[in-house]
């Protein structure tokens, strides 16, 4: 069979795949089909569904209506070859008698890597790996990083102006942009696990830091603070009121806090992502100024920028980064994988930030 037709079959499978996003975390987004290739026909359809629970090629077989004997499966991850929370994948599909299985992308977790694709051949199976892997990889960009670095994805979020402000020079910023623009920051903020700003974003603006979007839950909030500037024991600061959010205050000194705070002293951004890592996030928004924005770049540590730009120009006031001194153009910080979309006059740019391999 041409590989056109098993890319409309993978396309299927990351579609199935997305149905887990929210309740699967911190595992990968899996879907999978099984496929009659002599009938051309798809026989059944699964995806991981929760946490725990049974992975994507599990739930396709278990939707079988006849025998899996000289059919192929089709799945967006390689299937897992190690005992987790459930048997390995792998050995069910040896065990079903599959011909052939068709994988979008390598697993990247140690645990698994090119594993299951050995055990799968070893058995007698034909392996097809590489179909849309890219497309999987998008799919997965947070599990990838969390097993190959131990840290979590941080996609920085900004709100500018046609010429990059983010604010007046007396620091006025509402609204830079407009309502549709403001309703997919909702959107992106229900996506993240926890959402992380500096002192000065809130010092001048005091978000609430919330998700507006009904049955979504409000994210962990990480307040950058290492020069102690924030008053903790004040109801009037937003992000410090108790109302079931996870807080976790990045600071340098011991200070007291009310207890349904979490304190972590601040080292430097590698250690810091590392430890928030140990405590189970996994995906970080940043919605900050200047100053933590431009440290995170600088540092390498960002992943993603989503920019909102509205058709306004200030002429002055607060860039949404600050103080690179580039003076070669070759020296500047690079994105990829660029995509634009419309929100009305607004404009909304994501992109890939490049790191050094």
């Amino acid at each position: 069979m041409n590989n056109q037709t098993y890319k409309k079959l993978m396309k299927k499978c990351i579609t199935l795949a997305k149905k887990g996003v929210g309740k699967v975390e911190p595992n990968p987004y899996v879907g999978a089909i099984v496929y009659d290739e002599e009938k051309k026909e798809i026989l059944s359809v699964g995806y991981h569904q929760k946490y725990g629970f049974e992975h994507a090629e599990v739930n396709a077989i278990k939707n079988l209506k006849e025998s899996a004997k000289n059919k192929t499966i089709i799945v967006n991850l390689e299937p897992c070859s190690h005992w987790g929370k459930t048997p390995p994948c792998a050995d069910l599909i040896i065990k079903s008698g599959f011909k052939k299985a068709v994988i979008g992308m390598i697993d990247p977790n140690p645990k698994v890597k090119e594993n299951g694709i050995k055990k799968l051949k070893e058995a007698g199976i034909e392996v097809l790996v590489g179909i849309c892997e890219e497309e999987c990889k998008k799919l997965n960009k947070v599990f990838i990083k969390n097993v190959t670095q131990n840290k979590p994805y941080i996609m920085l979020k900004t709100a500018t102006t046609l010429d990059g402000k983010i604010a007046t020079p007396t620091l006025k910023s509402k609204w830079i942009t407009n309502e549709l623009s403001r309703n997919e920051v909702q959107k992106l903020r229900s996506k993240y696990q926890a959402i992380m700003t500096g002192s000065g974003t809130i010092l001048h603006d005091n978000p609430k830091l919330n998700v507006r979007i009904k049955n979504k839950k409000n994210p962990i909030r990480i307040i950058f603070d290492p020069n102690n500037k924030i008053p903790v024991d004040t109801e009037k600061i937003n992000v410090f009121k108790n109302d079931s959010a996870k807080i976790i205050l990045i600071n340098n000194e011991e200070i007291k806090i009310p207890n349904h705070i979490e304190q972590i002293k601040f080292k430097d951004f590698n250690s810091l992502f590392l430890e928030l890592y140990k405590k189970g996030i996994t995906s970080i928004m940043i919605e900050a100024g200047a100053g933590l924005n431009s440290e995170l770049i600088k540092a390498g540590e960002v992943d993603e920028i989503n920019q909102f730009i509205s058709p306004k120009i200030f002429g002055c006031g607060l860039n949404f980064i600050q103080n690179f001194n580039i003076e070669n153009v070759d020296e500047c910080v690079k994105l990829k994988d660029v995509n634009v979309r419309h929100f009305k006059d607004d404009i909304l740019v994501n992109a890939i930030v490049e790191k050094e391999v």
